[in-house]
C-alpha cells in the first residue's frame, strides 16, 4: 500500500526505529553533518539549506512536532557542550562558514541524523524532501527484502520463539480436532467452523479474510504465517475450549448440538483471563503486519503502534534466522544430547 509518511505518525516511527533501514538511508542520502559526541549532527541552517526552505520553515515544524522531533534526536544544546559544539564545528568546516552564528549564542539546535530524517518525512513543501522519502521508502522495503531472503510471508518463522510455539499449538490442535468430532453433532466442515469462531474472537477475522489481508496463495498455510505470540493464544483456546466441550459432552451424556456448542464457546471467549492476551496479540499482529508485510487489517486499525527496535532485530537482525537454520540448530542439538546419553 502507498504510504503517505507526512500524515502516517506509526509509518514515520517505524522507520526510525529500524536500524539497518536507516544506516542504508545514512549511505545514500550522503549528508555531512558536524562530528559531535560521537554522531553526526546537523544545524538548522544546514536543514533549510538542504531542503531548501527558509530557517523559518524548519522552526514551524520543530514548533509543530517538536516533542516527535526530540524524541528522535533533536535537541537544543547550551553550557559546556555548546563550546564543544562550537569547536567542532569549527573543525568540521572552514573558518570562512559560521552559518550565522554569533559568539553570544548561548543555545543551538541541532539535528542528529534520525531528527533529520524524520523532519524530511514531515515537511511537506519542499520537493526535495518528497524525493527523499521516496528514496526512504524504497530502502525500507529493500532492506526488508534482502535480511528476509526475498520476501516476508513468512518473516514470522525468522521468531527464535517460533518452532516452540508452533510445536506446543500443533500438540493442542489435535486435543481440539478430537474434543469437536467426540463432542459436537456437527458434519466436518465444523472444524473450521470453530477454527475460525478461534480466530475471529483473537484478531477479528476469519481464516478467508485473513488470507486476502496478507495475499496469501491457496496453497499456503494461514497458520504458517502467524508470530509465536498468536499461535500461543490459539493454543490456549483449544486446549481450554477443548476441556468445556468434554465435560459438557459427559455432563449430558451425548454429543452437543451446534446451538449448544455455539452458547458455550460465547460464554469461553468472554473470560477475563483472556483479555490481556487479546489486547497484546491483537497489537503484535497488527503492527508488525503493516511494518514488515505492508499489511493492514481494518479491523485492528486501533492496535496499530510503533515497532521498538528490539522487534526489527528479532525479526530482521542478528537474532532472527531462516527457519530451516533453526531447523538444523534443533537437529544438532537434539544429536549432542542422544550422543550424550
Amino acid at each position: 500500500m502507498s504510504k503517505d509518511l507526512t500524515t502516517s505518525a506509526i509509518d514515520r516511527q517505524n522507520i526510525l526505529n529500524n536500524p539497518y533501514a536507516l544506516a542504508e538511508i545514512e549511505k545514500a542520502a550522503g549528508i555531512r553533518g558536524i562530528p559531535f559526541e560521537g554522531k553526526t549532527v546537523v544545524l538548522k541552517e544546514q536543514v533549510a539549506e538542504f531542503f531548501e526552505v527558509t530557517p523559518r520553515t524548519v522552526e514551524n515544524y520543530v514548533e509543530r512536532h517538536g516533542e516527535e522531533l526530540a524524541r528522535n534526536g533533536y535537541e537544543s544544546i547550551d553550557g559546556k557542550r555548546l563550546q564543544d559544539l562550537k569547536l567542532a564545528i569549527s573543525r568540521a568546516f572552514d573558518t570562512e562558514t559560521d552559518f550565522g552564528i554569533s559568539d553570544k549564542a548561548r543555545r543551538l539546535a541541532v539535528f542528529d541524523f534520525r531528527a533529520f530524517l524524520n523532519l524530511a518525512m514531515l515537511m511537506a513543501e519542499s520537493e526535495r524532501a518528497a524525493m527523499l522519502r521516496r528514496v526512504i521508502l524504497d530502502i525500507v522495503i529493500d532492506t526488508i527484502n534482502a535480511r528476509t531472503g526475498g520476501g516476508t510471508k513468512y518473516i514470522n518463522q525468522r521468531d527464535e520463539d517460533f518452532i516452540h510455539a508452533a510445536f506446543v499449538e500443533e500438540n493442542y490442535r489435535k486435543q481440539f480436532t478430537d474434543a469437536l468430532r467426540d463432542c459436537v453433532e456437527m458434519g466436518n466442515f465444523k472444524y473450521a467452523v470453530y477454527t475460525d469462531r478461534i480466530y475471529v474472537s483473537i484478531f477479528r477475522e476469519k481464516s478467508r479474510e485473513y488470507r486476502r489481508v496478507l495475499r496469501l496463495s491457496a496453497k499456503d498455510t494461514v497458520r504458517d504465517t502467524f508470530y509465536s505470540e498468536i499461535l500461543d493464544l490459539i493454543a490456549s483456546y483449544e486446549c481450554g475450549f477443548a476441556d468445556r466441550l468434554q465435560k459438557a459432552a459427559a455432563e449430558k451424556g451425548r454429543k452437543l448440538s451446534p446451538w449448544e456448542a455455539d452458547r458455550l464457546f460465547k460464554e469461553f471467549e468472554t473470560e477475563p483471563l483472556f483479555k490481556p492476551l487479546i489486547e497484546r496479540a491483537r497489537v503484535k499482529m497488527a503492527s508488525r503486519d503493516l511494518a514488515f508485510r505492508d499489511a493492514l487489517h481494518l479491523q485492528l486499525t486501533e492496535y496499530v503502534a510503533p515497532l521498538e527496535r528490539d522487534e526489527f532485530e528479532r525479526f530482521i537482525g542478528e537474532r532472527s534466522k531462516d527457519l530451516s537454520e533453526r531447523l538444523e540448530d534443533a537437529r544438532d542439538v537434539m544429536k549432542r544430547l542422544k550422543e550424550r546419553d
